[in-house]
């Protein structure tokens, strides 16, 4: 290897929307491109986990496309069987206990996955080159030309080893509170203070999340009660924010299934607690006494915390791009907006920087 030739044209850090995204539009460009994933599998917060024999996703519930460039993507998607429309109304709960349908003029798709929400990464990170478990600690910028990239692998046996790569770009597509701490470990005559800053100053709100499943017979007893009820907010409460049908997104599953998402408030108070159990049968009881009894006794649950779940303080810029002598650029859900589409506009406007 010659300081002329590094390992690759770009590397991209994360394998959430915006990282598969951009990646996508680079190699199909002909550029050299690795990911670079601290986890074992794609996707952020569009995430699934199996489970007692079925599915819920746990992160991202539904994909609602705005703009003319993401509805492209899912049409694709939809053609290849990965996602479906799921529903069109969607319901609040009052803190009067008032349930409400939205009104026709917010009455559109919801699209999803079958398979679960990670079947959309996995489409999109088909044919690249994806390198799991690996964490990058440091970059540093060689003769003003590229960069290398320090990296802890962990192996299957739990053993961590360390090895360098090298990239003529780098796009760091990770939260902005993990990609401040990776930036800092550059000098400030290579990344500037005010660069760093912005990314510093991008604030994130957390979530907990609780996947709940109960015996068959439950689902009849919702039907019921709730016959068209899928998706449902909770306006102006302490510690729900969101309850939803998973199960209903699969036409085989074997039980019903309800994901239940908590508030930032609620969530905080959960940061660094090591056993989340008692937080999820909180918001199950409170499920409960706004709804239906049973829901405070499933037959299992787990719960995920999402320490960055939504960028509270987005950029308004699609990217950030740093003025170092070899491309650095920065891009996610906390640029331009905080959903899932946002960050797919991120990638793609990260690619299109450094096709030019």
């Amino acid at each position: 290897m010659t300081n002329s030739s590094p390992n690759f044209d770009i590397a991209v850090i994360g394998a959430g929307m915006a990282g598969l995204t951009c990646a996508r539009q680079l190699q199909q460009a002909g550029d050299r491109v690795v990911i670079l994933e601290k986890s074992r599998g794609v996707g952020g917060r569009l995430a699934t986990r199996r489970l007692h024999e079925t599915l819920a996703d746990h992160g991202t519930c539904y994909l609602t496309p705005k703009g003319q460039a993401f509805r492209a993507l899912l049409e694709r998607l939809i053609e290849a069987g990965v996602v479906q429309s799921w529903i069109e109304t969607v319901h609040a709960l009052s803190p009067d206990g008032t349930l409400s349908e939205s009104p026709v003029t917010e009455r559109y798709p919801r699209y999803v996955a079958p398979a679960g929400m990670t079947a959309i990464a996995k489409s999109l990170a088909t044919d690249l080159d994806m390198r799991f478990s690996h964490l990058v600690q440091s970059l540093t910028l060689v003769d003003n030309a590229y960069w290398e990239l320090a990296i802890q692998r962990t192996n299957p046996d739990q053993t961590k080893a360390t090895e360098t790569m090298t990239a003529n770009a780098i796009v760091v597509a990770i939260p902005a509170p993990q990609a401040a701490v990776l930036l800092q470990t550059l000098p400030s005559d290579v990344l500037s203070e005010t660069f760093l800053k912005q990314v510093q100053g991008v604030a994130f709100i957390p979530c907990l999340s609780v996947m709940a499943g109960y015996t068959p017979d439950r689902q009849q007893d919702w039907v019921s009660q709730y016959a068209d009820v899928r998706s449902l907010t909770f306006v102006r409460d302490g510690n729900l924010s969101w309850l939803g049908l998973d199960s209903s997104k699969r036409s085989s599953s074997p039980q019903p299934v309800f994901v239940v998402q908590s508030t930032p408030a609620f969530a905080e108070q959960y940061l660094d607690a090591i056993d989340l159990q008692s937080a999820g049968y909180q918001l199950l009881k409170r499920s409960a006494e706004k709804l239906t009894p049973w829901l405070a006794k499933p037959d299992w649950l787990q719960v995920h915390r999402w320490r960055y779940a939504f960028a509270k303080t987005p950029l308004p810029t699609p990217y950030l791009a740093a003025t170092t002598p070899a491309p650095l650029l920065c891009a996610g859900d906390w640029c331009g907006g905080s959903k899932v589409e946002h960050a797919f506009l991120s990638g793609l406007a990260v690619a299109e920087h450094l096709s030019h």
